[in-house]
């Protein structure tokens, strides 16, 4: 089985370090994986995006051109990624910055307000891990527990004082990701 995630915003919304929490998780649970990020010049304001593919064989190929889900952090990425996902696939999508909706009806849908739970936690900074717990919550190609697990062992030690911010907002984006779902049934 190989699972392909996109993951795009804005540079400094933390993107790249989402596929690469996503990645180290993967690598330490002994699956195959593969982290390809791009981002534009300007960086922080500007594009940046990362694709990560999980299997349980090797991986043939890192490109990535119809992935099966997508946290999707702004209107700019909404607008490039919504037409290239899978058809059954997942959207994680950030209303906190994009002002319209999903418009495919053959996707399974998330919007999350992504920024304000981020605010709520006291660090707007973790609306990228409030996005990848949503994502993990809809897609379980890795545990929860799995990729606590990567950010306890691969945050820098610079970084390591905002490990617990950083497991809270997984968790609580997987709560919402999970209580959206039941409320829409």
């Amino acid at each position: 089985m190989q699972t392909e995630v996109v993951i795009s915003g804005f540079g400094g919304q933390g993107v790249l370090f989402a596929g690469q929490v996503m990645a180290y998780a993967a690598m330490d649970s002994g699956k195959e994986v593969t982290w390809f990020p791009s981002y534009g010049p300007e960086m922080r304001g500007g594009t940046a995006n990362c694709t990560v593919i999980v299997a349980d064989e090797e991986i043939g190929s890192p490109l990535v051109r119809n992935p099966q889900a997508a946290i999707i952090m702004n209107l700019p990425s909404l607008d490039k990624y919504e037409p290239l996902l899978r058809s059954g696939g997942v959207l994680i999508a950030n209303t906190s910055l994009i002002n319209r909706g999903v418009m495919r009806d053959d996707l399974e849908v998330v919007p999350i307000p992504a920024n304000e739970i981020a605010e709520e936690l006291g660090d707007r900074r973790m609306a990228n891990m409030v996005m990848l717990g949503a994502l993990l919550a809809r897609l379980p190609v890795l545990s929860l527990e799995s990729v606590e697990a990567a950010i306890r062992a691969h945050m820098p030690e610079r970084r390591k004082g905002l490990i617990p911010a950083n497991i809270e907002a997984i968790r609580r984006g997987a709560a919402y990701a999970r209580e959206f779902v039941q409320v829409e049934s």
